[in-house]
């Protein structure tokens, strides 16, 4: 029988409020819950944040949908299914829900995507710190236009990512799942990430809102302490940009508190600002158990029914990963603790969002037809690969590479032989079989020894691990070296393995004291570095390292940020030369291992040692770098305007030039001074960047459009200002490699930018 709520027709709000009219109290309640059917871990942390201390005497399936229910939590990526199995899966727990649902309300399925689809089978991308190498919007929109694809074919509706944390303490353990440490390269990347996948009908999260990774000295979960005016102009800037911009459908909490105020209760960020300042309409679902954490781990709440009306008066709309506080909300209404009114502020949300998905639709089957579906087919590996080889920075070269037809090579270390090395730590490989069956992988993933000798069939190669990334055993470095001084050349594979919670070296929850090289890989490096053979050194990690130790003797290095399933053949393809690289860094490389935090957005104090500090913070390679074998020139930098309104623009362009015999690609970025103002700046900040592909000998002409509210900041009350005095411009190949510079003046008064100012800086660029 139609009903006003499954007619597509009418609009959306109208639907959910004709819906919302229908429920009883405990349906409205069952719409805001969930639930994760998850196998046992004997005993280990398991797939989230102190899974094992909600383990025990949790409430059943049938208890917890009793009502019907808001999400099914993680129904393929939380064991070993066939796309099959898994679609059969999905298809019981639907039909669980529909059966205790008076009138037939489907629940969403949510999955992780941060590396692809995180079902066994689906294609493995890139860690989303190599999407920030490669600077490219375009690769990463296709990427997650496939990953929702994928997902959606097999019944999936919401996927938890983009991440847009910025990073500030190279230590912290999620680096591999940021962009980076600059806010509007990753509002770019992320504003892009969320329109592809929602193209492909599944629902973006941006994560984790907000300032998740600026807690204290880098440890996982740790408290925030910074001031309201850089959590507004950096960790707050990607997360307005997709809202805006992107339009996501869905947004997650962070853990950490913020100045004392956990935002999992925080009014003034979930609702004031998120949906009255931003204008979100989408949902607000929790990070898993952060619900629960404002009691036991926050201390802001007295117990679960507490933190369960505060987290819903503040804007919270689903617990995840399942109702653990939610449960309460029945009984705090009708004890009168909770007023109606606010429960069914977040139902509406959850039922319009359902029906935006199509779920309560006349005639919606529940069920998927993507049992047959392939989840790696050979063009998702084709992108894969495209996008591993756009990210992969070459840091230093002094002629060694390209290796295009070498005689003899020794291959070292334990990532030359680890496929695991290339896949990030919410991959399917590392985030689940690794806590249940070891080692296997979940899909096909070439070693860079292996893509090596496919590279070099007629090389003489020898390969050895070494050391282990983490076992202190070092027996084996006497073989590496007796390698290395048997070969022409030495390439040294070092880095990271991610894990959870500890279990490896990268990851959440794997956070270090120093950035030092994991293990005794230093050993092993300088043991090979002392046979004289020329060593190039290939990182491939999920955070920067220090290199200070190493950087000069080394003929090349090369830094590969978890490259995904197809990496082994894209670092194989820089160091024979078949790929130009073409990846610059979304995060800086140090050169010695303390001295932490410290990114490129900082102000001179932060920056400068002479006659202030006997340390110095600069990086040994800074953002933004990326060397090619290729070579570029810039050139005549012209500004449209010497003086512009405070809601003007300028037009700011350069001529790159290919000077040498090879095509290549480079990128152009633009950076943003104010010499002079009335709160403390960043020496510089990105506010523009281009790749371009050019022909040997070809040139072209980049044109930025910068508008006057790009140069706007958070003044000393608290209003985002765009304030008159001078601006100077640079543009070049990395944020300290800046040769063309200029300057321009705002002139008239203080303007406010608000909540409709220009969030980007358009970009041009055409054949000279």
């Amino acid at each position: 029988m139609s009903t006003p709520w499954t007619d597509p027709a009418r609009p959306a709000d109208e639907r959910a409020r004709a819906l919302l009219a229908e429920l009883t109290l405990e349906e409205k309640a069952g719409q805001l819950g969930s639930y994760w059917l998850r196998p046992e871990t004997d005993g280990e942390e398991g797939f989230a944040p102190m899974q094992s201390s909600f383990d025990e005497g949790r409430d059943t399936f049938d208890a917890l949908a009793a009502h019907g229910l808001g999400h099914i939590t993680r129904a393929f990526g939380s064991g070993t299914l066939t796309p099959a199995e898994g679609v059969e899966h999905l298809r019981t727990l639907q039909k669980g829900v529909l059966s205790h649902s008076r009138l037939g309300i489907p629940a969403i399925a949510h999955e992780e995507c941060l590396t692809g689809f995180m079902a066994a089978g689906a294609t493995t991308y890139p860690a989303a710190i190599a999407w920030g190498a490669s600077f490219s919007p375009e690769l990463v929109r296709e990427m997650a236009r496939r990953i929702g694809r994928d997902m959606r074919a097999v019944g999936t509706h919401l996927g938890l990512s983009p991440v847009l944390d910025i990073v500030r303490d190279y230590r912290w353990g999620r680096i591999e799942e940021t962009m980076g440490e600059d806010p509007y390269l990753t509002g770019v990347l992320a504003t892009e990430y969320v329109s592809g996948l929602q193209e492909s009908l599944v629902v973006a999260t941006l994560k984790h809102f907000a300032g998740h990774a600026a807690s204290r000295a880098g440890r996982n979960h740790a408290p925030v302490s910074i001031g309201p005016r850089e959590f507004r102009d950096i960790d707050l800037i990607p997360f307005e940009m997709s809202v805006k911009l992107g339009k996501v459908g869905a947004v997650m909490n962070s853990y950490a508190d913020v100045d004392g105020v956990p935002p999992a209760s925080d009014r003034w960020l979930l609702t004031d600002l998120l949906r009255g300042d931003w204008g979100f309409t989408g949902t607000v679902v929790s990070d898993y158990w952060a619900v629960n954490f404002l009691e036991s781990m926050h201390g802001v709440a007295a117990d679960t029914k507490d933190a369960a009306i505060q987290s819903l008066r503040a804007g919270m709309d689903v617990e995840l990963p399942e109702t653990n506080c939610f449960t309460t909300l029945v009984d705090a209404v009708r004890e009168g603790a909770l007023d109606e009114a606010d429960l069914d502020v977040a139902v509406e949300r959850v039922l319009r969002q359902k029906i935006e998905l199509g779920l309560l639709d006349e005639g919606f089957d529940p069920t998927a037809d993507g049992a047959a579906i392939d989840l790696d087919p050979q063009d998702n590996r084709d992108l894969a690969r495209e996008l591993a080889e756009a990210s992969i920075v070459l840091l230093a070269n002094d002629g060694t590479l390209p290796l295009a037809t070498p005689a003899s090579v020794a291959v070292i270390g334990p990532n030359a032989v680890e496929a695991r090395s290339h896949l990030g730590c919410y991959s399917f490989t590392n985030h689940v079989l690794a806590r249940l069956e070891g080692g296997d992988l979940s899909v096909p993933v070439p070693t860079i020894a292996e893509s090596l000798a496919a590279e070099w069939p007629d090389a003489r190669i020898a390969v050895e691990r070494g050391v282990d990334v983490l076992d202190p055993d070092v027996s084996g470095i006497e073989a590496a070296v007796a390698a290395a001084r048997a070969a022409e050349t030495a390439i040294v594979v070092v880095g990271d393995r991610a894990g959870l919670f500890g279990t490896g070296t990268s990851g959440e929850g794997c956070d270090v004291v120093d950035l030092s090289l994991p293990g005794r890989q230093a050993d092993l490096v300088e043991a090979v570095l002392e046979t004289g053979t020329p060593v190039v050194l290939v990182l491939v990690t999920g955070r920067p390292y220090a290199l200070g130790a190493f950087a000069d003797r080394c003929a090349a290095i090369v830094q590969a940020f978890m490259p995904g399933e197809e990496g082994g053949p894209a670092v194989a393809g820089v160091l024979s030369g078949r790929v130009n690289p073409s990846g610059h860094l979304p995060i800086g490389i140090p050169g010695h291992v303390g001295g932490q935090p410290g990114t490129y957005l900082s102000p001179r104090l932060a920056w400068e040692s002479e006659g202030v500090s006997n340390l110095d913070p600069r990086p040994l390679f800074p953002f933004g770098h990326g060397l090619s074998y290729s070579s570029f020139e810039l050139a005549e930098l012209a500004l449209s305007a010497q003086e512009i309104a405070p809601d003007g623009e300028v037009e700011i362009s350069a001529r790159i030039t290919n000077t040498s015999d090879r095509d290549g690609t480079q990128l152009v970025q633009l950076y943003l001074s104010d010499p002079v103002a009335s709160v403390v700046r960043p020496l510089k900040r990105l506010v523009g960047f281009a790749r371009v592909d050019l022909a040997a000998g070809a040139s072209k002409r980049v044109t930025f459009r910068l508008h006057a509210d790009r140069t706007a900041f958070t003044g000393r009350d608290l209003r985002r200002i765009v304030e008159p005095g001078e601006f100077v411009v640079r543009v070049g190949l990395s944020s300290e490699d800046t040769p063309l510079t200029a300057s321009f003046t705002i002139t008239g008064d203080v303007r406010e930018a608000g909540e409709d100012r220009v969030l980007t800086t358009p970009v041009e660029v055409v054949e000279v």
